[in-house]
């Protein structure tokens, strides 16, 4: 975003590129926590669902890139490369850069390869930044400082940054709209909306109400790809009506996963069916979690960014049209699919 804010370039496409590349190495990772939630809720094994993911994850991802290709193409003549220069100026004004100070990042990435839980990785890393910012960023550190905190000045000085963010004054606008974030105090609006959707969402599973609408979807899912474009629409349902992503897969694959085990179906068609359609449209909710959180990261508001998508839009839309020209044949029982069946 801070790229293209310097380029003059437009922050929806923008938005709409970080989110489908984000989205696609989301749905393949296996550190994600939507790809191991999803074939958990249908019964599948974690890297059998990466694999067979593939068949519509990369396809889909080509064809965005053509698109943001041509995107880029068109406006490549109409960028100010001017404007990197004095955003480059103007950072440089303001602190003192360097490779180094990609290290947090760096410790960050590799506390998540090593599988680390969220929280505490994320948390490690802020303070690895904010040991960074004592020691290199003297000058700003000096700048901030409240004289009437004495000895805890830095310690204060980094509080604050943390959960009130930093105000940039350089003079740049592009700058210092990058820069001039709220910090955790911002967030809270968007961790409100997230408890109340995720409250909201317990309430209706706990009433019994997305289950009787899931049930009534089955009795139109007459062949095998009328039952994956169902599936494919109920997780889109479900992330429109509870607003929140983990619901919109754990429901519905706790719903389909015994009407698949039936039909001989492996528990991977099932999965990927949950993944193309609630991972990858969670974001284009306004009020969903995951839509609220990238308006909040990215300001860029979500109807905005929409359109620009494509990742996110197309994969539902081809996951349905494979169903219907491909469909999946049924498999002789596995044990994955007879552990699907349910109980004596």
């Amino acid at each position: 975003m801070g790229v293209a804010a310097g380029l003059g370039l437009d922050p929806a496409i923008t938005a709409g590129a970080i989110i489908s590349g984000a989205y696609f190495g989301d749905k393949l990772s296996p550190l994600s926590d939507t790809t191991n939630l999803a074939p958990a809720a249908a019964g599948a094994d974690l890297f059998a669902h990466i694999r067979y993911m593939l068949q519509t994850t990369v396809p889909v991802l080509l064809i965005a890139l053509v698109i943001f290709f041509i995107l880029g193409q068109q406006a490549s003549g109409s960028h100010d490369t001017a404007r990197i220069a004095e955003v480059l100026q103007a950072l440089e004004s303001q602190f003192s850069l360097g490779w180094h100070l990609l290290l947090p990042v760096a410790f960050l990435l590799f506390l998540a390869v090593r599988q680390w839980v969220a929280f505490p990785a994320v948390f490690l890393a802020a303070l690895v930044g904010a040991v960074f910012a004592l020691i290199f960023q003297a000058d700003v550190m000096q700048r901030l400082a409240d004289p009437a905190a004495g000895a805890l000045a830095p310690l204060k000085t980094v509080w604050t940054a943390l959960f009130a963010g930093y105000e940039s004054n350089s003079g740049n606008v592009a700058l210092d709209g990058l820069l001039s974030k709220g910090g955790m105090g911002s967030m809270l609006t968007t961790v409100w909306l997230i408890i109340c959707a995720m409250c909201f969402g317990g309430v209706l599973e706990k009433l019994g109400l997305l289950q009787r609408l899931l049930q009534s979807t089955l009795h139109l899912a007459k062949s095998t790809s009328s039952l994956i474009a169902s599936t494919i629409a109920t997780t889109i349902g479900s992330n429109i009506i509870t607003a929140d992503q983990y619901i919109a897969i754990v429901l519905p694959g706790r719903m389909y996963r015994e009407e698949y085990a039936k039909r001989g179906l492996a528990p991977v068609t099932l999965s990927r069916a949950l993944e193309d359609g609630g991972t990858l449209t969670s974001v284009l909710v306004p009020w969903n979690t995951c839509g609220a959180y990238m308006a909040a990261t990215l300001g860029v508001a979500t109807l905005s960014y929409l359109p620009y998508c494509f990742f996110n839009l197309l994969m539902p839309l081809l996951a349905m049209f494979l169903a219907f020209i491909f469909p999946p044949q049924p498999v002789v029982p596995s044990e994955a699919v007879r552990d699907a069946l349910p109980q004596a």
